[in-house]
């Protein structure tokens, strides 16, 4: 049949009128499908973002209070640990303070020592016999002694405390440092309890979950708070004790030293006594020496007279019988005249030489006295040097009395002391 009219159609497969209705169907069912599940979302929607907001509010909210929880317990901790550097800074004032005046004490007893090893140096110049182990040598080296023991105890003392002081610096140190710390993290919460949702400052941030490397747990943290408080505590708990050792210990040694230079100044003042007392004893017995000596001397001379008599008497004597040996022949005989010529030169021979025995013996006696008053007047020359010596170390001394135990204003009130003359100073009118 012929077509009038041209039609064409796709070249693509047509589906039936049953087919259509099954797509109709189907394209309704997926709409309510979806339209219900949109429903469902916008609900659970609405309950999450409800739920969420109260979550968030709340936790907020608690992280707010243990934030605030937070700075109360750090702001004790700072607190207590600002008294603790307040009292440690305090008890170091006070230790310095005790440390200088034992170190002023130590160097103090740099004269004591200078004049005391004076003093047993210039004793040591004595001479003679005066050069003795008295009390006023051994009560010296005493003192001595004493002194290197209180400069020895004192230097211990002035290294303990240097040591304690460090350990106080060390304490300080680390209180000082863990309030940085305290005050830095408090700074720190106080910002972050002043942050929130709307503040300009916020950002995301890398790896905001992340352990920081060096944190350790909260008992750790408490644990260590609790050790730096103890470790102040058991610092300054004996500091107290400490510095009044300190102090005790130099009283102690000012007591030491000055009971110990009485004593010393009394055994020279007894020494300087017993010295005068030998040298005026001397002084008498070279007196008597020299009114012996004068005595012999005339004796000496009276025995030289005497012999010189004796020497003419026996050149006479012998002149006699010389003489009488030029008789002629029988008149040359041994008649009671040469027996009595004879007899008289054999007793002045005799008598000469008695004479010139008891000459000798007296010249012996009188070198002897001469050679004793010698060692006499240099014994008095030692005994006045040790005198002077004995003296020079009172008044070398006497740098070392203070206060009531200074010297007296002049020589002669310090004289009639030493020489114990009050009672017999007549009273001045």
């Amino acid at each position: 049949m012929a077509k009038s009219v041209t039609t064409y159609e796709k070249p693509t497969p047509h589906i039936g009128l049953p087919d259509w209705y099954a797509k109709q169907w189907e394209l309704r069912q997926s709409a309510d499908t979806r339209r219900s599940e949109a429903f469902e979302l916008r609900s659970s929607s609405r309950i999450i973002r409800s739920e969420t907001k109260i979550k968030t509010e709340w936790d907020t909210y608690m992280n707010n209070t243990r934030i605030a929880d937070r700075l109360t317990e750090l702001s004790r901790w700072r607190e207590l640990l600002e008294s603790q550097l307040e009292r440690i800074e305090n008890e170091i004032k006070l230790l310095k303070d005790e440390r200088a005046d034992t170190e002023k004490e130590l160097e103090g007893l740099n004269l004591p020592l200078q004049i005391t090893a004076e003093c047993i140096s210039t004793r040591d110049c004595r001479r003679g016999t005066e050069l003795t182990y008295d009390d006023g040598d051994t009560e010296l080296k005493k003192e001595l002694c004493v002194l290197e023991g209180v400069k020895k105890l004192l230097t211990n003392r002035i290294q303990a405390a240097w040591e304690k002081l460090n350990r106080l610096e060390e304490v300080k140190f680390k209180i000082d440092l863990e309030l940085q710390d305290k005050v830095e993290s408090i700074n720190i919460d106080q910002e972050n309890l002043r942050l929130d949702r709307t503040c300009a400052n916020i950002s995301y941030k890398m790896d905001s979950l992340r352990i920081p490397k060096n944190s350790v747990s909260y008992e750790s943290w408490l644990e260590h708070c609790q050790f730096t408080k103890l470790l102040a505590d058991n610092e300054m708990s004996d500091t107290y004790s400490f510095r009044e050792a300190l102090h005790v210990t130099r009283e102690r040694a000012r007591n030491d030293i000055k009971a110990q230079q009485d004593v010393t100044d009394f055994a020279l003042r007894k020494r300087i006594y017993q010295t005068q007392k030998a040298r005026n004893e001397l002084e008498w017995q070279k007196m008597k020496m020299q009114r012996e000596m004068d005595i012999l001397l005339k004796e000496l001379a009276r025995l030289d007279d005497a012999l010189q008599s004796k020497t003419d008497a026996v050149k006479c004597a012998e002149t006699r019988l010389e003489n009488r040996t030029y008789r002629p022949g029988f008149e040359l005989c041994r008649d009671e005249v040469d027996l009595g010529l004879k007899d008289e030169v054999l007793q002045l021979r005799q008598t000469k030489e008695d004479l010139i025995a008891k000459i000798n013996s007296a010249k012996a006696t009188y070198n002897g006295l001469e050679f004793l008053l010698i060692r006499i007047d240099k014994n008095l020359q030692d005994k006045q040097h040790s005198l002077m010596t004995d003296v020079m170390c009172l008044d070398l001394r006497a740098r070392l009395k203070t206060g009531d135990r200074s010297r007296l204003a002049n020589e002669t009130d310090r004289n009639i002391v030493l020489t114990k003359m009050e009672q017999e100073v007549p009273p001045e009118s």
